[in-house]
């Protein structure tokens, strides 16, 4: 299958386009227009099969998804919607359950929030996966003072190219998400050395924040299966490493 084309984002807040679907109408209209204030042009549907048509219809530059959504759910949604694109995705979880966390991460989303959420925490999860879409080659290596000794990086028969935004495995290219190609830079720019959790989290997801670090858990499972398991190693208590 042909992997996902990368996206070009949008350049400023005004010109995202979101698309969120949620199945109770107080809440999408709520947050539909909470974001409209903040400058986001938003569509809204209340079921997954909708959802998906919607998403094919308008190709968005960012979905937030619910998790339980009617027809075909947020976590199946997720999946249909990552064969298609690398678009960000932030799921909504009513409960902040742990399977609906792990599940909806496993699929492909970027984040989570759980609901009922603070507007401001909201919009800075979505300003922080619009960022991170943008990612630049200048913003390779941020976590090694913002520099990189070469523009191409190899690791075995890993290629990381960090002006081109390329990464190859044994000459073939490897789609990853915007989250997940700014996760290996941070490792590929500090080869050997241990990153703690709270250090991806602050890096990576642009801001900080106490929450839950599955989410760099779940996210370095995701990019040790598409560059191979054994790339990254777990330093028990600590972090993980990218190996030299």
């Amino acid at each position: 299958m042909t992997p996902p084309a990368r996206r070009t984002p949008p350049a400023t807040a005004a010109e995202a386009r979101l698309l969120l679907v949620e199945d109770d109408d107080v809440i999408r209209n709520t947050v539909r227009m909470l974001l409209e204030r903040y400058g986001f042009t938003v569509s809204t549907a209340d079921d997954g099969l909708t959802g998906l048509e919607m998403f094919r219809e308008t190709d968005p530059d960012l979905l937030l998804l619910d998790v339980m959504l009617p027809d075909l759910d947020g976590i199946g949604l997720c999946r249909r919607v990552r064969e298609l694109s690398l678009a960000p995705i932030l799921m909504m979880s009513a409960r902040g359950d742990a399977l609906d966390v792990v599940a909806g991460l496993e699929a492909g989303a970027d984040d989570y929030v759980v609901k009922p959420c603070e507007s401001a925490v909201l919009v800075a999860r979505i300003r922080s996966l619009l960022r991170r879409a943008s990612f630049t080659p200048a913003d390779a290596g941020a976590g090694n003072g913002g520099q990189v000794d070469s523009a191409v990086l190899a690791f075995g028969d890993l290629t990381v190219d960090t002006r081109g935004m390329e990464v190859r495995r044994a000459g073939e290219v490897v789609a990853l998400t915007p989250t997940e190609l700014r996760m290996l830079l941070e490792f590929a720019g500090s080869p050997g050395v241990v990153l703690e959790r709270r250090t991806l989290l602050s890096r990576v997801w642009d801001h900080a924040w106490h929450g839950d670090t599955r989410v760099v858990d779940l996210h370095v499972q995701r990019l040790r299966a598409k560059i191979g398991a054994d790339r990254i190693e777990t330093v028990r208590g600590f972090g993980y490493k990218l190996r030299r």
